[in-house]
């Protein structure tokens, strides 16, 4: 049977070839000028730091987090998160049944309640503090007081139901992206009751037999408390918290080199945990687990660009075409992730994966206005309307890619998705254990923090990137300062040049960090050039499809766009999206060159939609007649590359990822000698003679040798033969 939002694969997958760790280069004279500095390839663990460092026996992490509030977004930035507060997100509660305060579990424990207000929380929480508006901090200190008061004695608070809708026992799930909500929310507002809320419910949890950590969605995303667990300890030292550390560990899914679930969502989340457990247990085997598994995953179903992976709804074998959706909350749980192991770790190479999902996965599950989600986005989709898929295109065989509010339809993503935007801006700057600064992501922002020995000093990030690639940090201090400045080089590029005050610095190809550390005088400025070329990328594991990038920026083909509202009303429509252009082309890069061009003049106010972007590359290609989308409007899969064409070569627009909803990204090559490809045949219904009924597979398998039976017809996938 589909497996669908409420139920999870649970078939363990060995993990595959594992990435090695990026070794710390040797410090070396990185400077110029005078200025002392050096180059890692990534910032080793160390202890210390004024951002509340682990406390022993916790290992140390490369980088701390700051509390919300200590980065502002600026520019293209902060246009996302406005777009998003007067959007779904920062408007839901006046639409999403689950948000009302009255009829929440979460605010009247006799009610019901899940996974709804918790996820909403975590972003919301962070986008009231983000954008300091008045009317959402007010809505989360109500939501934050009447959750505080919903404790009990024992430690358990919010649904009485979810005591015992578990197997008999507690569901903790929802409470791990609440934990997270109410973390951050202390962080900024100093608020004292939240400590000992979560210790006593802390408590609770560690009196639990293994039936709370070995079952459900619980059992495969202990990450989330882990990380809870950790920041609670390092506030607090109650050794409990460490027992209860290793019972997560021991009585949760195995992680460790090893898949235990494939739905999309919970690899997303649950593929870090060996690596967050690493700090309990130092080791170098955990650390590598969670690389190991990124691997494992993408290698399999992350063949194509974005930074996602094919999973609408779970990754399945045979299902890793471009066409296949990657969940927006797993867009979101992959970003967080990837942010999370950027600090345990020092690797630059996991906020160069959290990029790459930013700039081009994220933007594009919302529509332009910010009012509408869908539940899967594509690398390669042609058409997005709510129309179930019923011929085994994807695993859910119901509507899933038009723009919805999603209430109910989409339920958990619309909740969810709302931590992408403000999380990335907080991840944007960390503070250093030895007392200093890091730029571990790039955007325009304004960073307020402690370094040396206490001071405050402000570092005012002025740039276009993504869209272009030099970043001006312009320093503001009481006066001469002596602490160390990180700066990620990403993957991508070869050359960067940095100077500081105008003189010239030495900086290392990517993925690497360099570090100035020099003494600072008040307006001193530092000046990060990240040279931007086109490249191309081939996935030999998905018949050779290749990918255009600039830079950060992955690359689709412009094909228009037409947006028909469907319904909804004029705060939340709804909306289908079509195109009438052709899009089946394939590269021709034997046939000529691509050319990057951008406009001049100021970056539009939001360069990630169709209309606004200041970039495009122009490619020569050719159409491949053979490669059509099916009778439901959604394009067929890539077969082998070089496509055979003999169609005249033709100049093709190209533009971000993240400003076309409708894309082709991973496109075929051509020649005229290549593959011949097959025009697709059409599925049919097989239905017998004598029974009337119509050939399926027994227990919808998607395994090789399953048992053929016959089903009574209702309509579903598995019913189709070609």
């Amino acid at each position: 049977m589909p497996l669908n939002r409420r139920q999870f694969v649970t078939t363990a997958l060995t993990a595959g070839a594992a990435l090695p760790l990026l070794p710390a280069a040797p410090a070396g004279a990185a400077a110029g000028g005078g200025d002392p500095g050096r180059a890692s390839a990534r910032v080793a663990p160390a202890p210390g730091g004024l951002y509340t460092p682990n406390a022993a026996p916790l290992a140390p992490t490369a980088f701390l987090r700051l509390p919300p509030g200590a980065v502002t977004a600026r520019g293209w930035l902060d246009g996302r998160l406005r777009q998003q507060l007067a959007g779904l997100c920062g408007q839901y509660a006046s639409t999403s049944h689950f948000l009302a305060m009255d009829a929440s579990g979460w605010v009247h424990p006799e009610k019901t309640g899940w996974e709804e207000v918790p996820y909403w929380l975590r972003g919301y929480v962070d986008l009231a503090i983000l954008t300091g508006d008045g009317t959402a901090l007010a809505a989360v200190r109500r939501w934050v007081d009447a959750i505080l008061a919903t404790a009990q004695p024992d430690g358990f608070f919010g649904p009485t139901s979810l005591r015992t809708s578990l197997g008999g026992g507690p569901d903790f799930w929802p409470y791990l992206p609440l934990t997270w909500a109410l973390r951050n929310w202390q962080e900024y507002s100093g608020d004292s009751r939240i400590v000992p809320m979560l210790t006593a419910f802390f408590r609770y949890m560690n009196a639990q037999g293994p039936g709370a950590f070995n079952q459900s969605w619980v059992s495969v995303r202990w990450g989330d408390g882990l990380d809870s667990v950790f920041w609670l300890y390092n506030r607090t030292g109650d050794a409990f918290l460490l027992g209860l550390a290793d019972k997560i560990h021991a009585g949760g899914a195995n992680w460790v080199n090893n898949l235990p679930s494939l739905h999309n969502v919970n690899i997303a989340q649950g593929f870090r945990e060996p690596a967050q457990y690493a700090l309990r247990s130092p080791s170098g085997a955990l650390t590598q687990a969670a690389y190991q598994n990124y691997t494992a995953v993408m290698t399999a179903y992350g063949q194509f660009p974005g930074g996602g992976f094919a999973g609408d709804e779970n990754a399945r074998p045979g299902f890793g075409d471009p066409r296949q959706g990657f969940e927006t909350c797993g867009i979101v749980e992959f970003m967080a992730s990837h942010q999370l192991l950027t600090r345990i770790t020092g690797d630059p190479v996991w906020a160069d994966r959290c990029e790459d999902l930013a700039f081009n996965s994220l933007p594009a599950a919302l529509d332009p206005s910010g009012k509408a989600v869908h539940y899967v986005t594509s690398a390669n989709s042609v058409d997005l309307d709510n129309t179930a898929k019923t011929q085994g295109q994807f695993q859910n065989n119901w509507a899933m890619q038009a723009y919805l509010p999603g209430v109910d339809q989409y339920r958990c993503c619309p909740h969810n998705y709302g931590m992408g935007w403000p999380y990335f801006t907080e991840e944007l700057w960390l503070a250093t254990p030895d007392h200093g600064l890091a730029a571990a992501m790039y955007a325009p922002s304004t960073v307020t923090a402690k370094v040396a020995g206490g001071t405050r000093v402000t570092l005012t990030e002025t740039t276009d990137y993504p869209f272009a690639d030099t970043v001006t940090l312009t320093v503001a201090t009481p006066g001469p300062l002596a602490f160390p400045l990180y700066l990620r080089i990403p993957g991508w590029c070869g050359s960067p040049r940095l100077t500081v005050n105008g003189a010239a610095v030495t900086a290392p190809a990517g993925p690497a960090f360099t570090v100035v550390d020099r003494t600072w005088n008040n307006g001193d400025s530092v000046v990060l050039t990240l040279p931007q070329t086109t490249t191309t990328r081939t996935w030999p594991g998905n018949h050779g499809a290749t990918g255009v990038d600039h830079g950060p920026l992955s690359y689709s083909l412009d094909l228009g766009e037409t947006y028909v509202q469907t319904g909804g009303t004029s705060q939340f429509p709804e909306y289908a999206v079509h195109t009438a252009a052709a899009w089946n082309y394939g590269l021709a890069l034997d046939a000529g060159a691509t050319t990057f061009t951008r406009n001049g003049g100021p970056l539009p106010a939001d360069p990630f939609s169709h209309g606004g972007t200041p970039v495009r590359i122009t490619a020569p290609a050719r159409r491949i007649a053979e490669w059509q989308a099916d009778s439901q409007h959604v394009v067929t899969p890539l077969q082998d590359s070089p496509a055979r064409s003999t169609a005249a070569v033709e100049t093709v627009s190209l533009i971000p990822m993240g400003a076309a909803r409708l894309r082709i990204s991973a496109f075929p090559t051509t020649s005229t000698g290549g593959h011949q490809w097959s025009a697709p045949a059409p599925y049919r219904r097989i239905r017998n003679k004598n029974s009337g009924k119509v050939m399926g597979v027994d227990l919808m398998s998607t395994a090789n040798s399953a048992h053929v039976v016959q089903y009574d017809d209702n309509g579903t996938a598995d019913h189709l033969w070609q």
